[in-house]
């Protein structure tokens, strides 16, 4: 503001405390920061730009979002990139099993973005990380969150089973 005086500045306020966080000091978000890094895992957290992240990677937590982090669809209300996919990586299971046992998880939430460009869109994938999760941690619970599988029954019997 060229010509205004520092008094005429206008001083933002504060945010009020209950709308303020204060970001974790433990070593429970750059351990977990770390496991995603060194398996190579999408988390929802990220790619969706939550603003939450923070206190659930302090906790140990992590939504894993499977089948990359390209989506094949432009929704208004995700923030997760939109870009042609890249091809799945068959490890990706085995990787997401190996991260729910070494955090030690007792519940699990997998996602994924929606991949139109599959015929199953991501029902197989979704199926073997499930399995992949059950055979090193048994007693975990998992929750999924699937894709809508453009309303293709077949995707969704699939991932059921």
């Amino acid at each position: 503001m060229q010509g205004s005086s520092s008094a005429e500045l206008k001083v933002r306020p504060r945010l009020p405390e209950w709308l303020r966080i204060t970001l974790p000091q433990t070593d429970s978000f750059a351990h977990t920061r770390a496991l995603l890094d060194e398996l190579r895992l999408h988390t929802v957290c990220e790619s969706a730009k939550c603003p939450n992240h923070w206190e659930c990677w302090s906790r140990g937590t992590a939504t894993f979002m499977i089948a990359g982090d390209r989506c094949t669809r432009a929704c208004g209300f995700c923030a997760v990139p939109t870009a042609k996919p890249l091809p799945l990586e068959t490890d990706e299971p085995a990787r997401v099993a190996e991260a729910v046992r070494r955090m030690g998880l007792k519940h699990v939430v997998v996602t994924a973005v929606a991949r139109d460009d599959l015929t199953d869109g991501g029902a197989e994938h979704f199926q073997r990380t499930i399995r992949a999760v059950r055979a090193l941690s048994p007693a975990t619970i998992i929750e999924v969150l699937t894709p809508d599988f453009n309303d293709r029954d077949a995707s969704i019997e699939h991932v059921l089973k």
